[in-house]
Protein backbone atom coordinates (compact mmCIF):
# COMPACT_ATOMS: atom_id res chain seq x y z
CA UNK A 1 0.00 0.00 0.00
CA UNK A 2 1.27 3.62 -1.10
CA UNK A 3 0.67 6.07 1.97
CA UNK A 4 1.26 9.54 1.29
CA UNK A 5 5.02 11.04 2.93
CA UNK A 6 4.95 10.97 6.58
CA UNK A 7 1.72 8.89 6.61
CA UNK A 8 1.97 5.60 8.68
CA UNK A 9 -0.03 2.00 9.43
CA UNK A 10 2.22 0.33 12.17
CA UNK A 11 -0.69 -2.56 12.42
CA UNK A 12 -2.78 -3.77 15.12
CA UNK A 13 -2.89 -3.77 18.68
CA UNK A 14 -5.03 -5.72 21.20
CA UNK A 15 -5.91 -4.14 24.36
CA UNK A 16 -5.36 -6.35 27.75
CA UNK A 17 -7.54 -7.08 30.40
CA UNK A 18 -6.15 -3.92 32.42
CA UNK A 19 -6.52 -1.23 29.31
CA UNK A 20 -3.47 -1.72 28.40
CA UNK A 21 -1.85 -2.07 24.81
CA UNK A 22 2.13 -2.19 23.59
CA UNK A 23 2.70 0.35 20.98
CA UNK A 24 4.61 -1.25 18.20
CA UNK A 25 8.38 -0.45 18.09
CA UNK A 26 8.67 1.00 14.24
CA UNK A 27 6.33 3.72 15.79
CA UNK A 28 7.91 4.10 19.23
CA UNK A 29 11.16 4.61 17.41
CA UNK A 30 9.82 6.97 14.64
CA UNK A 31 8.14 9.22 17.40
CA UNK A 32 11.20 8.80 20.31
CA UNK A 33 8.02 7.26 23.08
CA UNK A 34 10.29 5.64 25.74
CA UNK A 35 9.61 4.49 29.33
CA UNK A 36 8.20 6.84 31.36
CA UNK A 37 7.20 9.11 28.74
CA UNK A 38 3.75 10.81 29.27
CA UNK A 39 1.03 10.34 26.62
CA UNK A 40 -1.72 12.02 26.22
CA UNK A 41 -4.86 10.42 24.92
CA UNK A 42 -7.54 12.78 22.94
CA UNK A 43 -10.90 11.07 21.98
CA UNK A 44 -13.70 12.29 19.37
CA UNK A 45 -16.59 10.06 19.32
CA UNK A 46 -17.17 10.35 15.22
CA UNK A 47 -13.52 10.00 14.51
CA UNK A 48 -11.75 7.75 17.05
CA UNK A 49 -8.76 8.24 19.30
CA UNK A 50 -5.51 10.14 19.08
CA UNK A 51 -2.59 9.46 21.23
CA UNK A 52 0.26 11.87 21.61
CA UNK A 53 3.46 12.40 23.36
CA UNK A 54 2.53 15.05 26.27
CA UNK A 55 5.35 17.52 25.52
CA UNK A 56 4.58 18.11 22.09
CA UNK A 57 0.64 19.23 23.51
CA UNK A 58 2.32 21.31 25.66
CA UNK A 59 4.38 23.25 22.96
CA UNK A 60 1.61 23.43 20.93
CA UNK A 61 -0.40 24.99 23.74
CA UNK A 62 1.96 26.98 25.06
CA UNK A 63 2.25 28.73 21.01
CA UNK A 64 -1.67 28.98 21.61
CA UNK A 65 -1.53 30.12 24.70
CA UNK A 66 1.49 33.02 23.96
CA UNK A 67 -0.47 34.22 20.66
CA UNK A 68 -3.54 35.57 23.39
CA UNK A 69 -0.98 37.04 25.41
CA UNK A 70 0.68 38.94 23.28
CA UNK A 71 -2.29 40.08 21.49
CA UNK A 72 -3.49 44.15 22.13
CA UNK A 73 -6.92 44.57 23.31
CA UNK A 74 -8.72 45.01 19.77
CA UNK A 75 -6.28 43.60 17.54
CA UNK A 76 -7.09 40.62 15.24
CA UNK A 77 -4.32 38.16 14.56
CA UNK A 78 -3.90 36.12 11.44
CA UNK A 79 -0.91 33.94 12.70
CA UNK A 80 -0.95 30.53 11.44
CA UNK A 81 0.71 28.02 14.03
Amino acid sequence: MNLPKGKHIFGTVKVGERGQIVIPKEARELFNINPGDTLLVLGDEKHGIAISKADVMEELALKILGGFTNKKKGEKRNETI
